[in-house]
């Protein structure tokens, strides 16, 4: 953690350092810079914070039979507007019925919007994006495709821990610090879910989740 703030505060304080020796106005491009990396900083303390709540067992989930359908068009449409912006095609490909799942509706969105988000991150223009669902005995399996660039076979076991980056170059151009795989595959768990990935490099990902079917986990 101390590794990944120290770049936004130092950024922070040389600018107001600036202001303050009137080296730099408070022009709307400084302010902008500070906001921007002030949100990098409350995004890290946020996701460290829902990390730490979620391997402590302390995150409350409200779970109900949800609609896996509907879970997956509602993210899709979130992230269509960062998709068109690099080009890129996103869609769902989703059978005619699905039975619904026991899930928070909230942190299943969550799951959805981070996997999509990194799809998109790791997509270069005219690249496709596609989220499809299917069922798998008692649960329902979830996909998100892509045709990135792909991720080595030596970085495919360690995705998902926390702060880990198979491009470590990349993280102040994508904003990101290596959290929001770790906190997918916390949430899903908390589900009683199973989350892994399959990758090739040059070709693209698919990370793939499971949820419970309701009906499972009512005469479970």
């Amino acid at each position: 953690m101390s590794h990944m703030s120290r770049t936004p505060l130092t950024n922070i304080r040389g600018y107001i350092e600036a202001l303050q020796d009137g080296v730099a106005d408070p022009s709307p491009i400084v302010l902008d810079s500070i906001h921007e990396e002030a949100m990098l900083l409350n995004r890290l303390v946020e996701d460290l914070q829902e990390l730490a709540l979620v391997e402590a067992g302390q995150l409350k989930l409200v779970c109900q039979a949800v609609a896996p359908d509907d879970l997956i068009l509602r993210a899709v449409t979130s992230v269509q507007p960062a998709a068109v912006a690099k080009q890129i095609k996103i869609a769902a490909d989703l059978p005619e019925t699905l039975p619904p799942v026991y899930a928070d509706r909230e942190r299943i969105g969550q799951v959805l919007h981070n996997l999509l988000d990194n799809a998109i991150t790791h997509t270069t223009a005219q690249g496709e994006v596609t989220v499809s669902a299917r069922v798998s005995g008692p649960e329902i399996e979830i996909d998100v495709r892509d045709t990135g660039a792909g991720i080595a076979y030596q970085d495919l076991p360690n995705v998902f821990e926390r702060f880990y980056r198979a491009d470590r170059s990349r993280a102040r151009d994508t904003g990101g610090f290596g959290l929001g795989l770790a906190i997918v595959k916390q949430l899903v768990e908390a589900h009683g879910g199973r989350v892994w990935v399959r990758s090739t490099v040059g070709v693209g990902s698919t990370f793939l989740f499971t949820l419970p079917i309701a009906s499972s986990v009512e005469t479970g």
